[in-house]
């Protein structure tokens, strides 16, 4: 019975590190979020510049994981270079070990000031003062469950099984190092395994070069959750945490035979011992960034032949020809071509989304998220390109087609958004509860889907042959979108007041997606604007004026 209580306070207090650590990071993104990403990108313009970048980012967030994110993302939309990436992350990866270094200077005491300080200051109503309050309790909670932490291990320490373990630890150092490695996985924080080690090295009963093991174990496995969580991310993302772990693998193998000769040198110095498990820690990154540093375009080209760009096969074809840029019109009929793309995607997702909602079958959803994906990164490239099209000067002429092309392709985009955020969740959720629309709700959904799948051709056509017939078509046809909206959403409401029960069940579900269908058709319909305008038939405003 004793063990088990000693189990339940230690992973109490391990949980309590981990959620002042999200406590942290949540309440500073909520705060300067935009100011950190804003600063993170534009601090990387030089060498030294990112390295500093990437350690202050991730002081504040209390997450070199969340820093790589960060990082992999702004690589992905090509507004960081990926060598700068990297020494970006290394910098995080000293940011982590210095937050760690500061943690053990014995600031227990301050734990219940910063708790109270930050629940007064996360009442306050500005976003701000809520974020910064939030993370500042968060600080305190860390500290308090170092205080939990240390009470917890106390028994721990004095058990016979434990020094049993240690022992069979210490004589097997590459399954400590993989054991470490797998507890900073489990808990997606090197921070928290090396806090952990630090408390259970404290009676001194564990060998100097087990706990320098387990700390290279702990920065190994803290380079792994950001790889995981890119797994579906464009390849520049990917590279950028795969040559993190890259390179953390190769120091911890490198530093791995020179463990006892460090051990035998510290166990030799009349320094204290209390802090070795921080003090390694923060050495290590210290002296990997060294390393990695001049290294970093070779690390490039090595994830490069890691993580080769894939092969343009089925609809990964781009148009986009970086030749054609100086000569306009070749250059735009490329970008026009490559949006029409991003348009057959959606209709694609709308489609898969309608019939998934007809079937109720649940796997017709799964590829709608990827589908998207590839809708923002098509989305991005396009008006990189398009701002890169003729860089000494445009024709009036070429001016508004690439204007017609960039808000073509953001409408796009924002159309991919409500499917994917907006029309996705809510089949899902109707299909999980087991939900059924009432006959007539169901038979008016399918109508408006497959109006609005008529309306996606006809946009690309109209985007396409510019026709101001056809445009004046779609326009046309958006108001019978909102006719048939409005009538749908009445009937709903006539069924309701009948007391349908499969009415109210699926009421949210239904109106939500009108809603959503309606805001389609609206951006599908903005195509043909600047095609009626300048045929002269398309007013400023459908207001009636007065008189």
């Amino acid at each position: 019975m004793e063990s088990v209580v000693v189990g339940i306070n230690l992973f109490g207090a391990v949980a309590l590190l981990l959620f002042g650590l999200a406590q942290i990071k949540d309440g500073m993104s909520r705060a300067f979020g935009a100011r950190l990403r804003i600063g993170l990108a534009a601090g990387t313009r030089g060498q030294y510049r990112s390295f500093f970048a990437g350690l202050v980012a991730t002081i504040a967030l209390q997450s070199s994981t969340a820093t790589a994110l960060m990082v992999a993302s702004f690589v992905e939309k090509d507004l960081i270079a990926p060598a700068m990436a990297q020494i970006v992350l290394l910098g995080a990866n000293v940011g982590t070990a210095m937050t760690a270094w500061i943690v053990a200077l014995g600031l227990g005491w301050l734990s219940p000031l910063l708790i109270l300080a930050g629940v007064i200051l996360s009442r306050g109503k500005s976003v701000q003062r809520q974020g910064g309050g939030a993370a500042v309790a968060g600080v305190g909670l860390m500290l308090l469950s170092l205080h939990l932490l240390s009470a917890a291990t106390d028994p721990i320490r004095q058990s016979p099984a434990l020094g049993l373990f240690i022992g069979m630890l210490g004589d097997a150092w590459p399954v400590a190092l993989i054991f470490s490695a797998v507890l900073a996985v489990l808990a997606s924080s090197s921070l928290a395994i090396v806090v952990l080690i630090l408390s259970l090295a404290a009676s001194g009963g564990m060998e100097t070069s087990l706990v320098i093991v387990l700390v290279l174990g702990a920065n190994l496995g803290g380079a792994v959750p950001p790889v995981l969580a890119t797994l579906k991310a464009p390849i520049a993302a990917r590279r950028v945490t795969v040559g993190n772990l890259v390179v953390r693998a190769i120091g911890c193998l490198a530093a791995l035979p020179l463990a006892g000769y460090a051990a035998a040198l510290l166990d030799m110095s009349p320094f204290s011992h209390a802090n070795l498990a921080v003090d390694a820690h923060l050495a290590f990154n210290f002296a990997v960034a060294a390393f990695a540093w001049p290294l970093s375009p070779v690390l490039l080209r090595v994830t490069t032949m890691l993580l080769p760009d894939r092969e343009s096969t089925e609809n990964n074809h781009s148009y986009l020809d970086s030749h054609d840029l100086d000569q306009p019109v070749a250059a735009l009929a490329g970008a026009s071509r490559e949006v029409l793309l991003v348009g057959d995607l959606i209709e694609l997702m709308l489609r898969q989304a309608s019939e998934a909602m007809r079937d109720s079958d649940a796997a017709k959803l799964n590829d709608i998220s990827s589908l998207e994906g590839r809708v923002d990164r098509l989305q991005h490239e396009i008006k990189v390109y398009v701002s890169k099209v003729g860089q000494n000067g445009l024709a009036r002429k070429d001016q508004r087609r690439a204007m017609d092309i960039v808000e073509y392709a953001i409408n796009l985009e924002h159309i991919g958004d409500i499917i994917e955020k907006g029309i996705r969740p809510e089949i899902a959720k109707k299909i999980d509860l087991g939900l059924r629309f009432s006959d007539d709700g169901k038979s008016e959904l399918e109508r408006l889907f497959a109006v609005t799948l008529d309306n996606i051709r006809m946009a690309q056509s109209v985007f396409a042959t510019r026709n101001a017939d056809l445009a004046r078509r779609l326009v046309e046809v958006k108001e019978d979108v909102r006719r048939l909206e409005k009538q749908s959403s009445e009937s709903h409401l006539q069924r309701l007041r009948d007391g349908r029960v499969d009415s109210i069940q699926t009421s949210s579900v239904h109106l939500d997606m009108l809603r959503d269908l309606k805001r389609i058709n609206a951006h599908l319909a903005a195509v043909a604007h600047p095609i009626l305008d300048e045929s002269g038939l398309l007013i400023e405003s459908r207001i009636r004026q007065a008189g």
